[in-house]
């Protein structure tokens, strides 16, 4: 099981969208086994109670810095968030020379592939958006992975732009380990002070752009059908997407 893993992770780490029906048929011969057995499928969904505080200040956009796993899965989640008005794929927690998918994906950088989401504070919280990140986004208390991915670069952390974000991304994890909403204790790390780094433009849009794919099938898209459920009132069908960098 670990080869097959290790596999279909190496196709992945390609960064492109190869045809389906190859991915379909290295999967059958792959067989039943593997997804019988393997960790690949994506995070079951709960619904972590809200935050005790959502943040003072809603005047203009503003940006927060997520990690979960795949930045494909956590940027698709939030693409389709009423008020999220940009979600950029990217690396945080490193240094520029750094920023690079081949050498983030070694472990050995520092950075974590993350997720920048600009959001209107008037329609969609910060504590609302950590809400969706903890209950739908990723499992917050997996260490170093998520799903089939492993390695620090794949870990769960919050990158705060602001003091306030800070404090209230701490409170919020000590209220979530108080109320034992989970069986193990949150993983979520916590790095102010970092910046980011925007990531190559085959991974922006990813799950947009290759839905047919068997690991965003697998792995990412019940994700948003788990943000559809768990958070009607902010699901949107037609996901927010990253604008072409230019210069």
């Amino acid at each position: 099981m670990m080869f097959a893993k290790s596999l279909l992770k190496a196709l992945r780490r390609t960064g492109v969208a190869l045809p389906f029906l190859f991915y379909g048929g290295l999967l059958a011969l792959l067989g039943a086994a593997f997804l019988a057995h393997s960790t690949s499928a994506a995070e079951e969904a709960k619904l972590v109670p809200a935050a005790q505080h959502d943040g003072t200040d809603t005047n203009g956009s503003q940006v927060v810095v997520l990690a979960g796993g795949c930045f494909w899965g956590v940027q698709g989640v939030f693409q389709h968030v009423k008020g999220v008005i940009d979600a950029t794929s990217g690396y945080a927690g490193g240094s520029a020379t750094t920023a690079h998918y081949e050498m983030v994906e070694s472990g050995t950088t520092g950075h974590a592939e993350t997720v920048r989401v600009t959001f209107d504070p008037k329609t969609v919280s910060y504590g609302k958006l950590l809400q969706i990140y903890f209950s739908v986004a990723h499992d917050p208390t997996q260490v170093d992975r998520q799903g089939p991915d492993t390695g620090p670069e794949y870990r769960s952390d919050i990158f705060p732009q602001t003091g306030e974000q800070a404090t209230i991304a701490t409170g919020y994890i000590e209220q979530v380990d108080t109320d034992k909403v989970f069986n193990a204790k949150i993983a979520t790390t916590i790095e102010p002070d970092t910046s980011f780094y925007r990531a190559e433009e085959y991974h922006q849009n990813y799950m947009a752009n290759n839905s047919a794919q068997p690991y965003i099938v697998f792995n990412e898209q019940p994700k948003i059908a788990n943000l559809k459920r768990v958070f009607p009132q902010l699901y949107r069908g037609n996901p927010v997407l990253v604008a072409e960098h230019r210069g």
